[in-house]
């Protein structure tokens, strides 16, 4: 999903009853699950694509601070 970032994606399970969006990105190091939510509408919803590039960054900032010591 490059509305997230780079190297992210969407994956749908579908349940008995429902259907699932799971965002995550992969790393070199990891697989990184953004976020987990009911699929309720065809469009992802601004909010929930703004909480996953917050998540994504905030990763991506850990990340660099780690790797700097």
């Amino acid at each position: 999903m490059p509305s997230i970032g780079k190297a992210c994606h969407e994956l749908r399970v579908n349940d008995q009853n429902k259907t699932w969006r799971l965002f995550y990105k992969i790393d070199d190091e990891a697989i990184v699950i953004l976020d987990v939510a009911e699929k309720k509408s065809q469009q992802t919803p601004k909010a929930l694509i703004d909480v996953c590039e917050k998540r994504r960054k905030n990763y991506e900032e850990a990340k660099r601070k780690k790797f700097k010591t």
